[in-house]
């Protein structure tokens, strides 16, 4: 089992299927190809999901907030960020007023597609 991540566009369409060879059950590696993909594409970015291997609530690490933090300050716009378990997913955004206040959203207004796909890599060793 192996994080696993997508890019998804403002409607939910998965627009890249960024390729993690040093991925691990709880790590994914940065990237220059991704960043570079999600500042070409930044006006029709909604955001990224990712995967945490296991089953259980869906819950951020302080990796990934301030990962969320940093990639969205870069980017100077707000996205939103999935985390997909075997058993849940939540969907986090910046709710504020600090800089690492990210807040699950208990009734997201957009769908993203893969996301059954994007567990199914996540259970792979490739």
């Amino acid at each position: 089992m192996k994080e696993t991540r997508l890019v998804f566009d403002l409607e939910g369409k998965t627009i890249n299927w960024p390729h993690d060879p040093n991925a691990l059950p709880g790590y994914l590696p940065d990237s220059h190809d991704l960043w570079d993909f999600l500042m070409a594409n930044r006006e029709r970015l909604g955001g990224v999901a990712h995967t945490h291997p296991w089953e259980g609530d869906a819950i951020p690490s302080w990796v990934d907030v301030t990962t969320f933090s940093a990639i969205e300050r870069g980017l100077g716009k707000r996205l939103l960020w999935p985390i997909v378990t075997f058993t849940d997913v939540g969907v986090f955004e910046w709710a504020g007023p600090d800089e690492y206040d990210y807040i699950r959203l208990s009734e997201p207004d957009l769908v993203v597609e893969d996301v059954e796909d994007l567990r199914d890599r996540s259970r792979t060793t490739d």
